[in-house]
């Protein structure tokens, strides 16, 4: 993800950067977003007014799916450490009753091509309308620092990993839920723009360095007609710092925000705000060009002490994560799913 936001520190100033180069490559790709799939506002008054119940989600167990992640290292694309980390997650997922469909593919990058994996498991449902729920499971590629990626992206991994678990219990289900890993999520070039691939269907118009599993899954969908039947999309990205606050991202479809936000405040979850989140691009961005409703459920610009200066750095530690944070987010969107099938329900009358 990238920030798109100016905070000023002690520290650092976090410029904003432009989005413009990285959307005009997806739109050439997928297609024009609907016009609901615009950038989030703030105050909505999309009613939610039945008081949830907090869920089966075990902090404890998301905690330690984050553990043994940092345990096997710096995990980017194509490397040894990533591989150990998709084979503990299959057998994770497999465990849980789900069929589980590894996807792979190669991407032309900066660093030359690369092997990645996205990683696909269906709960299914009465209706073949789909939710997906996902996370990227790759760590950016530092090569002058060890970084383990705790917060980025291994706290939304666990709480995906233990979201699948308990709505693998907690079947039948009305709509069919697809929780996705995606590979590739961040650039290999320092910064999220830097850099660019070559695209061989135009030429005059490259490939963004970044969103590479999001938006091979989403050229699949697409390719394989399967976009109409994907009603919404769930991103978590950055959501278990122990100090929580999670403001709207910047892009993202405002009734899903709406549903999720209101009902993390009804279960008592101060940490959802309703301030914006300078995130621009991040996973989900893909599927917003196509056509799908979906929000990213992101804390960047307060991921340390004074802003973000724990992101993309060696401080990104397992110290850093909290168990209840986990909680936080994994309690809210399981109470939130109920609400966003009726959404859809009503919407296809």
């Amino acid at each position: 993800m990238k920030m798109t936001v100016i905070k000023i520190s002690l520290n650092k100033l976090l410029k904003t950067v432009s989005y413009s180069v990285a959307f005009a490559s997806l739109v050439l790709l997928l297609g024009c977003p609907s016009s609901s799939n615009k950038p989030a506002e703030l105050n909505s008054s999309t009613p939610v007014t039945t008081a949830p119940a907090k869920s089966d989600f075990d902090a404890d167990h998301a905690f330690d799916y984050v553990r043994k992640q940092v345990e096997f290292g710096p995990r980017p694309p194509g490397s040894p450490e990533l591989e150990k980390t998709r084979s503990y997650i299959i057998d994770q997922l497999r465990s849980f009753g789900l069929n589980v469909t590894p996807d792979e593919f190669h991407a032309t990058t900066p660093a030359g091509d690369r092997r990645m994996v996205n990683l696909i498991a269906e709960l299914p449902g009465e209706s073949s309308d789909i939710v997906i729920i996902g996370s990227h499971y790759d760590t950016k590629l530092f090569k002058k620092f060890k970084f383990v990626g705790a917060n980025d992206a291994g706290s939304s991994t666990g709480a995906l990993m233990e979201l699948a678990r308990v709505l693998a219990v907690k079947k039948p289900n009305k709509l069919t839920y697809r929780f996705v890993f995606f590979d590739g999520e961040e650039a290999f070039c320092k910064e999220w723009d830097d850099c660019h691939n070559p695209n061989s269907a135009d030429p005059k118009t490259p490939l963004p360095d970044n969103t590479y599993g999001s938006r091979h899954y989403v050229a699949q969908l697409v390719q394989k007609n399967e976009a109409p039947r994907v009603k919404a999309m769930i991103l978590m990205d950055m959501m278990g710092f122990k100090n929580l606050r999670l403001g709207r991202a910047d892009l993202g479809t405002t009734w899903l925000q709406d549903i999720v936000w209101q009902t993390g405040k009804q279960l008592g979850y101060k940490e959802f705000v309703d301030t914006t989140e300078g995130v621009g691009d991040d996973d989900h961005s893909p599927f917003l060009k196509a056509g799908i409703d979906s929000l990213d459920i992101i804390q960047l610009s307060t991921y340390g002490v004074y802003d973000s200066e724990y992101w993309h750095t060696k401080e990104d530690t397992l110290d850093k994560i909290s168990p209840r944070s986990l909680k936080i987010v994994g309690d809210t969107i399981i109470a939130s799913l109920p609400k966003i099938e009726e959404r859809i329900e009503s919407r296809s009358r």
